[in-house]
Parts: C-alpha cells; structure tokens; sequence
C-alpha cells in the first residue's frame, strides 16, 4: 500500500524536531511522524510526507525530497515564496501549493492508494488530488477552528467544513472530536469518523539527571517535586492561569517547584508572533507573585531534556495540562507512559484520555483554586494507581495499533459498495458486555457471523455513538453489522457508500415529533442533576448519572411540565432521557416496518435497563448470565435466560430461537 501524508504548517522535518519554535511546529507534527513510521514498517506497505520548502530555521526544510527510512520520505512542494509562512498567512499560498501538489502527483510513477491531510489546508490539496486522479482521502482535522468561536464564514471555518463533508473517513483521537467537535459542524460527517488512539514517540529514558541541570539555575530549592508543563506559548494553553494558581496556593508553593517549558526562544523577544506576549505575560505575572526561585522557565531544551524532566516529575510531582481547551493532549499520554500523575483541562480530549487511564484530575481551566487543589490531590496520588495508570497509557496509545486500525479502515475505503440486504429476518444485539466480554466468545460469535443464515440482518443496538460503536467493535475484532441502532436507539445508520454510514432522515423526522429538547432542558436547570460528558449529549438523547430512583423522580417533573419524554435507567447509573418516539424498541420497530417484516421475525439481545423495550418488542429475546439486576422482572415466554455469558449467550439463544423459528415455518 502507498500513503501519503500532507502537513503544511511548522517546520517538519527529519527528527530531532524543535518543537515549539514556532507557533505552528506542535503535536501535530509528532502525529504525522509517528504514524508514519508505524505505517511504513508494516510488510509492503510505504509512506511519503508532502510538506512545503521554505527558506530558513533548518537547511532541511528547502530540500526538495528528505529520506526519513527506506520506506519513508518527505516531499516539499516548491512555490514561489520561499518564507516561512503562520497558519493565518498561509492561505494566500494554497493556490499556488495545491498546483504544485497536482504537478507531483501527474509526475509520479506510482501515486498513492490513500491520502492523509492534516488540517483543511492540507485537504484543500487532497479535494484536487480526488477530483483529478480519483484517489481517497483520510482527514484529521487536529484542532477545529469552530472552538475557538471563529466566525462561522470565515475561510477556515468553510475549509474545515468543506473537508468534514467530502472527506472519505475522517480520523480523530478523542471522543470529544469524533462526537462534539466535529458534529457542531453539523452530522454529514458523523457517519465517517473513526476514534483511534494515536500512539506516542519517546526518547529513551535518560533519568533525572539532565533536568535537574536544565532547571537548577531557577529554583532555590531544585530537590522539591515539580509540576511540569509543556505546551507552545499562545493564549489558549492558558499558562498565566497556570502560574496564578501557583501564586495563590502558599501550601503548593511549599510542596513543589513550577517548571513551564512554553516551547523554544532566543530571548523575550524571539520566536514567532505569537509568542513574545505570552512570554512577557508569563514573567509578569511570574514577578508579579514574587515567585522566581520557585518557577523555573527554560529557553530552550532538547528531546532528552524533555524525557528527562518527565523522569523527574515522576518522582513525587504532577503534569499539568491547563489549556483553555486542548484538541487531545498528547504530552499527558507522554507523561503518564512515563508515570506521572495528571492534571488537566476538562474541556476537550483529556476528558477522554483520563477516563482511559483511570486516574488524574479534570479542572475547570478558569479556576486557580481548582487548578491548585487537584494538583495537591494528585502530589498524593497512591502510586499503585499512578503505575496502572501507566501501563494503560502504555497498552492503550501505541502507533503500531494505530496504523493497523487506520489500514482496516482504508480496506474498507476500497471494499464494493453493499446493496440493500433483503432480510428475512434480524438479530438486534447490544455490543457492551452483551457481545463484548469475553474474547474467546468474541471469536465464536465472528465464526458464527461468517457462516450465519441467508436473510439474516445483524444489528448492533447500542447507547454508544456510532463513532464508539464502531470502535469497540474494531477493538473486539467483532464483525461490522448491516445497521447501526445508536445513542440508546435514538439514531439509525445505514451502510451509504464503502466505508460510509448514513443516518436515517425519516426516523429522523419520527423522533423530532414531540420531542422538545429546549424545554426538558430549561426544566432541568434548577435542578440538582449530574450531567454526562458534554459528548455524550446529542440531537435526540440527553445523558445525566443517577440511580432508577432519581429516573422516576425526573420522569414525573417532566410529566407535571406537560413534556412528552422516555427517561431510561441503566446500569445502575446512568439516565438517558429520549424523545416520547425514540429507544432501542422503537428503532427496531420502525426498521420492521420499513423492511416490510412483523417483530416476530426479530432476534433481540442485551444485558442492561436501556434494552428492556428492545427485549419485550423483538419476537424472541436473549439475556445473558451477565445480565444487570434492572432486568430481573423483565418475564415473556418469547425470553431466553441463558446460563451462558456474554457472546456465548447470544449464541445459545440463536440456537433455541432459530431452531424454533424453523420449526414454526414447517409446522
């Protein structure tokens, strides 16, 4: 396979990379570079990096072609402007570029079978390399200009939406990208996100001993525990908070030492643009505080410096992401494969990557006394869950997964478009802990998959998103359903074009009957109620935390409000609160009617209280061992109980119902 990455912004090159001098030159760049190599150690499998020349900062970044290994290299697309260019004086030049890019790929013997843009100046060029040569395309957008409240017709807002829409697969880190950021540019795309957890790329390990040289010149007291952060000096990372909650914190003060490494400078008035405000408001209010000997603020360090101070914070200090908002967060998957204990912003990826992890502390990025708090509770963090955090990080973000979830994608980019599937009956299930679970009962339910019935449509019914829902299938290697019943049944998807689902606009239209979102909202908004993720909330389903009992209690203020609604408990702590017409149920009985089929053609399957309307509307219903308690009242003669758990449940009870089924047809 021949991939192409484009990154025109910062200064990619060959590694070592200065990361930070320049606005642009971030955790981007240290994505494309490691996905790459990932990709190109796989068997046949080579890899280019279109990048642009440029004049000054590195002899490499003029060099027409730079090889990285035998099967990697970066391309640059030459032009007549020879300077360095930001991201916001960058667009003059994409016309120019993205004939030069055209001209490179009419030139090549063999072009790519997929191409990578990041951000949508990359996929300007990529939309002209489909449009002539056909050729698919992949989209990471990396940070999304709608949140940073740009101007809905600005040129990068209509590039970014231009990219979601056309896109072939688009290709994001978090759960907060995949279902809030790129749905706020509506859900054309939400049918062809995929969240993949990109890996990291660390240099070894050299201890503590290169940091402490690096910081010592700043602190009176270099032995305490420090609170490291990294990240480019610009507004957004919002360091000055950073340093005032320091500043307002005395018992911190006297734990720990504040180290910042806010990217590379010549002195207070180097760098780019961008940057000498920041680093002027830093030492302001670094003075301002009385703090220096406390704070140390490096100009410049390396790679190994870099892992060194990681080293050192993992001797008793903390890593702090305080960003306004971050897209992902790379540095805190960095600092946790290195066993620091986190602190970060909860407005945006690191929500997700906390979760994943299991242990840090999300903040309110506005609150210095916040910021300081979670900093002194995780300076106290057990270091039994500061190592299990660590190994998480470790197995969970790894480039070699990346690039082989990435290729089953691409695969299914060139697949053959599916026809309507005439079924003659379904099999709804729930993925988690229905067909997830057990592993070997994975495998089994995949063999039983491949050799299952003419006629018998799979789908998948679940609470997730289809962004997630896709994802754990993946992870769980479990076959791709013909339909998609999402976000507990609110959501239908339908195979569209390969590699492509497309939400089904009538159901749509039968959920948006009734359903008044605004009011169920203002008529929550004195109340003391415990809201999900922001992630978790979409067009037709709104997701608190609370027992059955505080269900009960919100369904009958909703019912005393004259508000149609159906508020489902599950698991025992979640609520969802859905449109009068919506639920898992519903979905399958509208996808019934719509095939032309009775209920009684329906397998259905599931484990917890969000499936219960599914399981009493199907003809004949599956529950596993595993079941949750909120179904033990659930009675039919159409339901199987099975002693057996997970996948090996519905496995069971696909036998008992299919032979009965047979059994009624030759009756």
């Amino acid at each position: 396979m021949r991939i192409m990455h484009i990154a025109l912004g910062g200064c990619l090159k060959a590694p070592p990379i200065q990361y930070g001098v320049t606005e642009d030159t971030g955790g981007h760049i240290a994505y494309v570079l490691g996905a790459a190599a990932a990709q190109c150690a796989r068997p046949g499998t080579t890899v280019d990096i279109v990048t642009r020349a440029f004049d000054g900062m590195h002899p490499s970044h003029a060099r027409p072609v730079e090889p990285l290994s035998q099967n990697c290299r970066i391309l640059r697309l030459v032009t007549k402007n020879r300077a360095y260019l930001s991201k916001e004086t960058l667009e003059a030049e994409l016309p120019a570029l993205q004939r030069a890019f055209v001209q490179l790929l009419d030139g090549m013997p063999h072009r790519p079978d997929v191409i990578h843009a990041h951000f949508a100046d990359a996929a300007l060029l990529a939309m002209a390399a489909q449009q002539k040569f056909g050729i698919s395309w992949l989209y990471t957008p990396h940070s999304l200009g709608r949140m940073k409240a740009l101007d809905a017709q600005s040129p990068r807002i209509r590039a970014e939406a231009a990219a979601i829409r056309t896109a072939s697969a688009i290709i994001v880190s978090s759960r907060d990208e995949a279902e809030r950021q790129i749905m706020a540019y509506g859900d054309a795309g939400a049918g062809r996100v995929h969240r993949v957890n990109p890996g990291v790329t660390m240099a070894d390990d050299p201890g503590p001993d290169p940091a402490k040289r690096l910081i010592a010149p700043f602190l009176r007291q270099p032995d305490k525990p420090i609170l490291l952060t990294v990240a480019r000096a610009v507004p957004k990372k919002n360091l000055i908070r950073l340093v005032q909650a320091y500043a307002g914190a005395q018992m911190l003060q006297d734990r720990a030492n504040l180290v910042i490494l806010p990217g590379l400078r010549d002195g207070m008035l180097g760098a780019d643009a961008g940057q000498p405000g920041v680093v002027a408001q830093l030492f302001d209010a670094i003075d301002r505080a009385d703090l220096w000997g406390r704070v140390a603020v490096p100009r410049r360090h390396d790679a190994t410096e870099l892992r060194s101070l990681y080293a050192l914070a993992a001797q008793g200090g903390v890593f702090i992401n305080p960003a306004l908002h971050e897209p992902f967060g790379l540095t805190l998957i960095e600092a946790a494969q290195a066993g620091v204990p986190l602190v970060a912003t909860r407005n945006g990826g690191p929500v997700d990557i906390l979760e994943t992890l299991g242990a840090g502390a999300l903040v309110d990025p506005d609150d210095p006394s916040a910021i300081a708090d979670a900093c002194m509770a995780m300076l106290d963090q057990p270091p039994a869950l500061t190592a299990q955090a660590q190994r998480r990080a470790t197995g969970q973000f790894d480039w070699q997964q990346w690039a082989a979830q990435v290729a089953r994608i691409i695969d299914t980019l060139h697949g053959r478009a599916a026809g309507p599937m005439r079924a003659s009956a379904i099999l709804a299930s729930d993925i988690d802990a229905t067909l997830t679970g057990c592993k070997q009962a994975a495998a089994r339910f995949c063999d039983w998959h491949r050799k299952r019935p003419p006629g018998l449509l799979f789908a998948v019914a679940t609470g997730r998103s289809v962004p997630e829902a896709r994802r754990v299938l993946d992870e769980w290697h479990l076959p791709l359903p013909d339909l998609f019943i999402t976000s507990v049944g609110t959501e239908i998807w339908r195979h569209d074009a390969p590699g492509r689902l497309a939400l089904c606009r009538d159901y749509a239209a039968v959920l948006d009957r009734d359903w008044d979102r605004a009011g169920i909202l203002a008529a929550l908004q004195d109340q003391p109620v415990r809201w999900q993720a922001d992630y978790e909330q979409r067009r037709w389903k709104l997701s608190l935390l609370g027992t059955a009992a505080e269900a009960i209690r919100l369904r009958d203020r909703l019912m005393v409000r004259g508000l149609q609604a159906r508020v489902i408990a599950s698991h025992g702590r979640f609520i969802d609160i859905l449109p009068p017409n919506g639920g898992k149920g519903a979905a399958l009985r509208f996808e019934v009617r719509r095939r032309g089929l009775r209920l009684s053609d329906c397998i259905a399957a599931g484990d917890s209280g969000n499936d219960a309307d599914m399981l009493l509307a199907a003809g004949r219903a599956i529950i596993p061992a595993n079941a949750c308690s909120e179904l033990a009242d659930l009675a039919g003669r159409h339901i199987l109980r099975s002693r057996l758990s997970y996948a090996d449940a519905v496995l069971d009870g696909l036998e008992c119902h299919l032979i009965d089924r047979a059994r009624l047809a030759h009756a």
